[in-house]
């Protein structure tokens, strides 16, 4: 049993109030929320002052593609996808997707990210990467018109979903502008079979928006629904290119928008309309998109790039509020991934935690805790990084991971790469 005391408390149960209470956890659950509890725990950390509160997930991210972080950089997405990306996806086999997917995970804990919601190929790989590192992966599928099946994607949802606590597998496909009409038909058709949300790229830039409607006369968000794909709910990773119709069907169907601002800023995709969806009630969550994209897998950077980005887009420095932010990068995000048992600082919920350093200079002085974490915060204020109540990241160190060997094995899967 790990005890958490002296220290700053934000559970995110009730709005943004922080408490002085202590919370502790045994084995992978916070069974305490309080103060003068009387067990005695295995280990007691004294938080010196110090704020404990639920970990970031990264809403949309395809993390073995650590391989191609700044290989094809400062191109558009178009020719940066199908000239770069592609053929050199192409290359990687599963033990691959295994070390790369390692890496990325290295990376997320050093941003106090304990989850994330991957959208690659070879999940068996992945998955043993994930309870191998201790980690916890929400997974989806990249089906498209060259890669994958719906009846892999239907297999996929009822392996991975018994798989293991760590594991989980949702209904997903790459996009529209890579799938024909017959295999997103048959992804509708999934989701009412299961009855359950499905999540894929969508409006991510203007080009393929304008294009969906000169093939089937509407915008992807319009086909989706039409399709039956959005029945039971879902997400459309990055949501920048939206007209009212679109905001009206994310509203009805309970379609979460994962905002990706980094990746669309690198790529000059666009700035997703955030108060226009907090303004109309709909859901958000954040995600980092690929290291071949962002390049980085820091949820610091996006919730920062996020408010910023939407106060240049309304011309307002009032837009963006950075509690909702914050919100959306942790409670929101787990919702959406379906890790409801994982978003906030409560008795019986898993713990997935995270401590951020407050004696730091760029958290001092003290005026509003919340704020300070979306406007000045980093990863160099994340002290430990706990996954299902075991801790992976703790004073810059990984404990019990062999770093070396993460690293030796990314580098020399690139080298394979980029000398075929």
């Amino acid at each position: 049993m790990i005890r958490f005391y002296n220290g700053k408390i934000l559970t995110l149960k009730n709005g943004f109030d922080i408490s002085d209470d202590e919370v502790w956890v045994d084995g992978s659950k916070i069974v305490y929320v309080g103060k003068n509890y009387t067990k005695k725990a295995d280990r007691e950390i004294n938080l010196n002052g110090d704020l404990l509160m639920p970990s970031f997930k990264n809403a949309h991210t395809h993390s073995a593609m650590t391989f191609a972080r700044s290989l094809a950089d400062d191109l558009p997405l178009q020719p940066w996808l199908y000239d770069m990306i592609f053929p050199m996806e192409a290359k990687l086999n599963g033990d691959d997707i295994y070390h790369l997917s390692k890496l990325a995970f290295l990376e997320y804990l050093t941003s106090g990210i304990s989850a994330c919601f991957d959208m690659y190929y070879f999940p068996e790989n992945m998955a043993k990467a994930s309870v191998d590192l201790g980690f916890r992966t929400v997974m989806t599928c990249g089906v498209n018109n060259f890669k994958e099946s719906l009846a892999t994607l239907e297999e996929y949802y009822n392996k991975y979903n018994n798989y293991d606590e760590l594991i989980s597998y949702r209904l997903g496909f790459h996009a529209e502008y890579t799938n024909s009409l017959e295999r997103m038909a048959g992804v509708g058709k999934l989701a009412e079979k299961y009855k359950a949300p499905v999540f894929m790229h969508s409006s991510e830039t203007k080009s393929e928006v304008d294009e969906c409607i000169g093939r089937y006369g509407k915008t992807p968000t319009a086909l989706f629904e039409e399709l039956g794909i959005f029945n039971y709910g879902g997400g459309a990773y990055h949501s920048v290119w939206l007209n009212d119709d679109d905001f009206d069907i994310y509203k009805k169907h309970g379609v979460w928008a994962v905002l990706n601002p980094c990746s669309n800023a690198k790529l000059a995709s666009g700035i997703a309309p955030l108060s226009k969806f907090l303004d109309k009630g709909i859901n958000i969550a954040i995600g980092t998109d690929g290291p071949s994209s962002n390049n980085a897998l820091d949820m610091f950077r996006e919730m920062f790039m996020l408010a910023a980005a939407a106060k240049l887009r309304e011309m307002d420095a009032a837009a963006g509020d950075a509690n909702e932010i914050l919100k959306a990068a942790t409670v929101g995000s787990a919702r959406c991934m379906g890790l409801d048992d994982c978003d906030i600082i409560d008795t019986g919920k898993t713990a997935d935690l995270i401590v951020i350093n407050l004696n730091r200079p760029n958290m001092q002085p003290v005026n509003n805790i919340t704020k300070n974490l979306v406007y000045s915060g980093s990863k160099e204020n994340v002290k430990l990084t706990m996954v299902n109540g075991k801790i992976l990241y703790e004073n810059g160190e990984f404990l019990n991971i062999d770093t070396e060997e993460i690293y030796f094995d990314a580098q020399k899967i690139t080298d394979r790469i980029k000398s075929d």
